[in-house]
Order: structure tokens, then sequence, then C-alpha cells
């Protein structure tokens, strides 16, 4: 039986690598096809190492000038689990805001991100999107304001935000910094991140 080939060559190059991992998700663990391109196709192999590691496998049949041939095999049925960051290492620059880490899998059903407010900073008040949130708080203390009143933030605290809830995040003095989970949705802004009056 002759073996699977995805010849992306002549492909628009927005719908090559969409092409080549959906022949991926179609084979089964212990299956394979070989990929034909005109380059060596090292950025996709990094993109396989983020949403499949230990998972596939990577084998050069030809390579180039014209025509480079790789072997890529499916391991298991699923992605693997996977230690993806170490929060305690994050947020190395006190002065950083914003998300300055987002959860790095493509495929995925959740959005995950670290959102560092500098001493002082805060997120304007706002209704919140159209899904539940969850916080957990990993550095410094601040303040959540909603319409019932102030809570208190502090390492540990885990935090409920119900769909379309106000809310508006102060920074305490030694910064606050804060992991969120949430449903997937299009992209994640922060807007009004602003310095409060001092």
């Amino acid at each position: 039986m002759s073996e699977q080939e995805l010849d992306v060559r002549a492909l628009p190059k927005p719908q090559k690598h969409p092409a080549i991992f959906g022949a991926f998700t179609a084979l089964a663990p212990g299956e394979t096809f070989v990929l034909v391109n005109d380059h060596d196709p090292k950025p996709l192999r990094g993109e396989f190492e983020a949403d499949f590691p230990g998972g596939f496998s990577w084998e050069y049949v030809a390579e180039g000038p014209q025509q480079w041939r790789v072997r890529i095999g499916r391991l298991h049925s699923t992605p693997l689990p996977r230690i993806l960051c170490d929060t305690g290492e994050l947020g190395g620059d006190p002065d950083a805001a914003g998300a300055v880490w987002a959860l790095p899998v493509r495929e995925r059903d959740l959005d995950s991100n670290v959102i560092q407010l500098p001493a002082g900073e805060k997120i304007d008040a706002h209704a919140g999107p159209d899904l539940d949130v969850l916080i957990h708080v990993l550095h410094g203390t601040g303040t959540l304001r909603t319409e019932g009143g102030d809570v208190d933030l502090a390492p540990g605290v885990l935090l409920w935000l119900p769909k379309r809830s106000r809310r508006e995040f102060l920074a305490g003095e030694s910064g606050l910094r804060y992991l969120t989970v949430h449903q997937r949705r299009k992209a994640l802004t922060i807007e009004g991140l602003t310095h409060s009056d001092r």
C-alpha cells in the first residue's frame, strides 16, 4: 500500500499550514504521511513542537532544493498534557503592563493569560465579556471594584467574574499579577489601562 502524500507546493501560503495540520489530525496513532514542499519547513516543525510536543514524528526523506519531503507521523490519539510555564518566573519587569503570558496552543477550547499591572495602575471600569472568567492572583495586591463594593486582592485569591459583571482593577503598592482562564473567544484586549491618580 502506497504512503499518503500531501503536496502543498501549489497551495496559496495561507492554506498550507491548515492543510498540513488537517492531514495530521486525520491520522490514527502510528500512521504517517509524506509532506512535499518547495522549502525546508522548519517553521512548521516549530508549530508542531508548540501544539503536539512528544506527539509527532518528523523524518526528512529528501532535502531540496525545490522538493523537500518530510515524513510526519502521529504518535498519540490526542495532544499530551504538559507544563506550559512556571508562573513564579513571569513578570520579571515590574513596569510591564498588560498580558505578560498567553496560552500558546492554537487549537484549544480555553484562553488563559497572565495580566500584570504596575504599582498604582488600573484597568478602568467596564462590563465584562459575555463569558465567565476565573482569576487567580499570583503576586502583589490590589482592589477589584464591583457594583456591590470592593474586593481585596492578594496572592492566592481565586476570583470568579460572572459574565457581563462590572469590574475595575486597581493595583496596590507592589503591583498586581493574576492568571485568567475562560472559554476561548476571538481576542482578549485590555481597554483603559491607565495610570491612576497619585
